[in-house]
C-alpha cells in the first residue's frame, strides 16, 4: 500500500447517518454449505426489514461473481480475496448506517476471523446456518453437488473441499428443538435478536 495516502474525515458521522435512518449500520454475515438456504433467507430478512422501515442492502455471493469479485476462481487464495472484499464493502455498508446481509458461503474459520477483525465489536452479527451436508445435497438447487460428485467441480466446499464452523456465532439457524422450517420464521429470530441488541433503533 502506498504511504502518501491520507484518510479525509467527513463532519458527518456514523452516528449521523444512523439518527437520519432510525436503525443502527451492522452486517448480519449468513455462513453455511451451499444449498443451506443463505440466500433465501437474506432475502426474506430483507422484505421483513423493509416492510418494518429498514434500510438494508444484500449482498449475494453469487451475485458478487458478476462485478467486484469477477476476476477470481476458487482457488484457496482467492477464496480468501473473495472474503476480504466483500467484507471491506459491508464495513462501507454499516459505516453508511444501513443493515447490510451477507450470504457467503465463506468455509474457512482463519478468513471469516480476518473479516470479523475489520469490524468494531458489535457491527457483525455471524449466522450459522446449521444444515447438514445430507439435506443440502439432496436439495442441490444449483446442481452442484452432483458436478463436485462427478468431478466436474474441483474443491467444492463439503465434497472435497472442508467447512470449518466457528464457535462463536451469534445466531445458529434453524434453531434445535424447534419446528422452524419458514425462511420468514427464521427472519423474524433474526429480527428478535436485532430488536434485542437494539439495532432497530438510533
Amino acid at each position: 500500500m502506498a504511504t502518501n495516502i491520507v484518510w479525509h474525515k467527513s463532519s458527518v458521522g456514523k452516528l449521523h447517518r444512523q439518527e437520519l435512518l432510525q436503525q443502527k449500520g451492522c452486517v448480519i454475515w449468513f455462513t453455511g454449505l451451499s444449498g443451506s438456504g443463505k440466500s433465501t433467507l437474506a432475502y426474506a430478512l430483507c422484505q421483513a426489514l423493509y416492510s418494518r422501515g429498514k434500510l438494508t442492502y444484500v449482498l449475494d455471493g453469487d451475485n458478487v461473481q458478476h462485478g467486484l469479485n469477477r476476476d477470481l476462481a476458487f482457488k484457496v487464495e482467492d477464496r480468501a480475496e473473495n472474503i476480504r472484499r466483500i467484507g471491506e464493502v459491508a464495513k462501507l455498508f454499516a459505516d453508511a448506517g444501513i443493515i447490510y446481509i451477507a450470504s457467503v458461503i465463506s468455509p474457512y474459520r482463519k478468513d471469516r476471523d480476518a473479516c470479523c477483525a475489520l469490524f468494531p465489536e458489535g457491527d457483525l452479527i455471524k449466522v450459522f446456518m446449521d444444515v447438514p451436508l445430507q439435506i443440502c445435497e439432496a436439495r442441490d438447487p444449483k446442481g452442484l453437488y452432483n458436478f463436485a460428485r462427478a468431478g466436474k467441480i474441483k474443491g467444492f466446499t463439503g465434497v472435497d473441499d472442508p467447512y470449518e464452523p466457528s464457535l462463536n456465532f451469534e445466531i445458529v439457524l434453524p434453531e434445535k428443538g424447534n419446528n422452524i422450517t419458514s425462511p420468514y420464521e427464521m427472519a423474524e429470530t433474526v429480527i428478535s435478536y436485532l430488536e434485542e441488541k437494539g439495532y432497530l433503533r438510533a
